[in-house]
């Protein structure tokens, strides 16, 4: 016993004097090995009637999530009709089924703690629904329900009516959203992307226009369904082959996209708010998904404003010059047609216009110079980090899949991405900033005190127009 003491002691000592002879490294001199990304397998199917499926196992909690898309929205809507997409998405959650009433179907999912949602976009509805195993038979048959056969409950459809009026009413409360509405407005004149629902529009819609909307666009050739969980395969399709096997589709809609309208003239847009700070918005058309330069124009974005802190927006106006809280670019790339390039802020009165000739400055300075070799590789690891913690969630994974099919994105889109990020090069920031940048074509909206703005614009000479809040 003791021979056995002795030698742990003995051995416990050695351990220690190692230990202690193995410098300690400071956190720059740790090495990782390079993250990587296998996309997990998604499981496909198409029913016999044009229905897409998506399916990915997950029995970690015994939990289904089930989220649809359904080809529609408001790009779609009819210039007289603004609105009507929203109206429909709020009245298909609200509205009951023709089997059901409204407290009837609220009631069974209350009791199956279940969770449902209706949304609608520019180029889609998106319907989402969380269930427990034990219920998801149930839970199918009134999704099934729901979708083939809405009840459009008056009292519900107008007060869903009466909701969006309340956002029109309450449209000039926020300066962010007032400074969005004048932007779109401007870019895109007479087009769905720069028009929002108005009185007129809502109150003259009518239920059978949300019954020919629900029609046009809830067919089985036009829905798409994301389902992880704890799920077995075979009961899944059999659950819907149960419930939709027999959904005849009608006639496929139209869905041809309205043509954006010619570029418009830039012009300083000032709407006076009696108010402490102004908010700023700068914006271009940008891009489309299709366009080959899309992963370079989203690396341009990061550089810019897209980065945080790391982004050369933020550490000029702010870090270095103190003139804005937050400041940003954004680039989303439009599905099919070309949305928004923006830069927003917000910063005092006194210092809008600076801050709108340093946005200028900084965008004409990424377009001459580029970025350099380290700036461009540090962006790149940060996009690629970001892109692989994206799919944690097993249904984060479903969905992307689907959502990337559903807007014919490439096939091998997220398993290229990788590379495609990686073989950017310095040649290629410098040409795609001078392409898609444009500082003398961005629209300019400041909301904001007009007397301080207006003296300030004057002074710089620039050509502006004061506009009053409808």
């Amino acid at each position: 016993m003791k021979t056995t003491l002795l030698y742990l002691h003995v051995v416990f000592l050695l351990l220690l004097v190692t230990a202690q002879a193995a410098p300690a490294q400071r956190p720059d001199q740790l090495t990782f090995p390079p993250l990587e990304m296998v996309f997990p397998s998604i499981s496909e199917h198409q029913t016999v009637n044009g229905m897409r499926i998506y399916l990915k196992k997950n029995d970690e909690l015994p939990l289904v999530d089930l989220t649809l898309m359904v080809r529609g929205g408001s790009i779609y809507d009819p210039l007289g009709k603004t609105g009507l997409s929203q109206w429909l998405a709020q009245a298909l959650e609200t509205g009951g089924t023709v089997l059901l009433t409204p407290a009837q179907l609220e009631e069974e999912l209350d009791r199956m703690a279940a969770q449902l949602s209706v949304s609608s976009s520019s180029y889609s509805f998106q319907i989402n629904l969380s269930v427990h195993q034990r219920d998801l038979n149930r839970a199918m048959e009134l999704l099934a329900d729901l979708l083939r056969r809405p009840r459009f409950d008056l009292e519900r459809v107008e007060l869903a009516r009466q909701r969006l009026i309340e956002n029109v009413h309450r449209r000039n409360d926020r300066p962010a959203d007032i400074a969005s509405r004048y932007l779109a407005a401007a870019i895109n004149p007479g087009h769905p992307f720069g028009v929002e629902p108005t009185l007129d529009t809502l109150t003259s819609l009518t239920v059978d226009d949300l019954v020919a909307a629900h029609q046009q666009y809830f067919q089985p050739r036009q829905i798409w369904w994301g389902i992880s969980g704890a799920i077995d395969e075979d009961e899944i399709l059999r659950l819907i082959d149960k419930h939709a096997g027999d959904w005849e589709g009608g006639t496929s809609g139209d869905y041809t996209l309205p043509e954006l309208p010619d570029s418009t003239t830039p012009r300083i847009t000032v709407i006076d708010r009696q108010l402490s700070q102004t908010t700023l918005l700068m914006g271009h058309r940008g891009i489309s998904k299709d366009n080959p330069d899309l992963h370079a124009v989203r690396l341009v974005n990061y550089l810019l404003g897209g980065g945080g802190f790391n982004s050369r927006l933020m550490r000029e106006i702010r870090s270095n010059r103190g003139l804005a809280y937050s400041i940003y670019s954004m680039l989303q790339p439009g599905r099919y047609l070309p949305e928004l390039f923006i830069v927003s802020g917000e910063t005092k009165n006194d210092g809008a216009i600076e801050v709108v000739r340093m946005v200028r400055e900084i965008i004409e300075e990424l377009r001459v110079s580029g970025a350099s070799i380290s700036e461009l590789e540090s962006a790149k690891k940060s996009l690629l980090n970001s892109f692989i913690f994206a799919f944690e969630d097993t249904h984060a994974v479903v969905t992307q899949k689907m959502r990337l099919q559903f807007y014919a994105y490439p096939d091998d889109y997220l398993e290229t991405y990788q590379q495609q990020i990686e073989a950017l090069t310095v040649e290629d920031i410098m040409r795609v900033a001078r392409d898609y940048l444009q500082p003398d074509q961005l629209h300019i909206v400041l909301v904001g005190d007009s007397g301080i703005l207006q003296t300030d614009l004057e002074d710089e000479a620039m050509v502006f127009e004061l506009v009053e809040l409808d």
